[in-house]
């Protein structure tokens, strides 16, 4: 009778040869996140918006009412007057709702997707280390977050080059910024949105690894942003409303005034990176005391 040979192990009982840097690739998770439906068609759409806008802009009606120009048509009408604004234009339709769902979605379909397919506990027993499988899902989904905000931005500079032209950057406040500064200013606010959806993203991640439906992962993260958005808007909440995780996020339009004001954003940034690291820091606990049955 022969017997089966052992299997050699290291000093930590892990098998010789073993990696865990190994496991579950980053290269790999990128080229499995693009070829997922949801992902080819975020993009898609992200391409399309500058285009749809155009569109909205070029055969759209102004109106004849007044009280409606007087509030939107001035902002409306720099969208039209170069490449700068309307990118400009773009980001400000976008970051309040469709970027903190387009983040939220890369972020928190990550863990509860493999969790409701099932597929969860199988690459554990790969066995990947659960803080890598998280740190390989999270820099993906950042990843991708990044590719989405910066895709919106490149289509919609290129979308307003070829319709109004290239112009120098004009402000509310009647300003004007060259066309060479005018990119510097928008890679800031888009730099700076970056920062602010880390919250959308960290949330959205935590309650990712704490449900198996990845519907309630994204649809809380957006949640959040929605209540924070309408309780910023009450003013009887005083200076209270400088804790809520939305309170700075348009801080990015003093990027667009001459000089530059700082003073917002700085706050912003830090508020964003604090939430961003207590949802993330939340998040690992959880998964690394989680029992992970699906």
């Amino acid at each position: 009778m022969t017997a089966t040979p052992a299997v050699e192990s290291t000093v930590d009982g892990s098998a010789t040869g073993y990696r865990a840097a190994a496991t579950l690739r980053v290269g790999t998770e990128i080229r499995r996140q693009l070829t997922r439906r949801r992902t080819q068609l975020v993009l898609g759409f992200l391409v399309l918006l500058p285009v749809i806008l155009f569109l909205a802009f070029r055969f759209g009606s102004d109106g004849n009412d007044t009280s409606t120009q007087d509030q939107s048509g001035g902002f409306v009408t720099m969208a039209k007057s170069g490449a700068a604004n309307f990118t400009v234009f773009t980001l400000f339709v976008s970051a309040s709702f469709l970027l903190v769902v387009v983040v939220a979605l890369f972020c928190g379909d990550t863990v509860a997707s493999e969790a409701s397919w099932g597929s969860l506990r199988y690459l554990l027993a790969v066995p990947v280390p659960r803080s890598r499988l998280l740190g390989v899902k999270l820099l993906v989904g950042l990843l991708y977050s990044a590719v989405a905000l910066v895709l919106l931005t490149g289509v919609a500079m290129l979308v307003g080059t070829a319709a109004f032209g290239w112009h120098p950057l004009r402000t509310m406040t009647g300003d004007s910024i060259p066309a060479d500064a005018a990119v510097l200013r928008i890679a800031g606010v888009v730099g700076y949105l970056a920062v602010t959806l880390l919250v959308a993203a960290g949330l959205a991640f935590l309650l990712s690894v704490c449900t198996d439906a990845a519907l309630g992962a994204v649809g809380g993260a957006v949640l959040l942003f929605i209540v924070s958005s309408i309780l910023d808007q009450v003013t009887a909440l005083g200076s209270l409303r400088a804790l809520l995780p939305t309170h700075y996020q348009t801080a990015y339009t003093d990027l667009l005034t001459e000089p530059v004001q700082w003073d917002q954003m700085a706050r912003g940034a830090l508020s964003a990176l604090l939430y961003a690291a207590v949802f993330l820091s939340l998040a690992w606990y959880r998964f690394l005391r989680k029992d992970v049955t699906s």
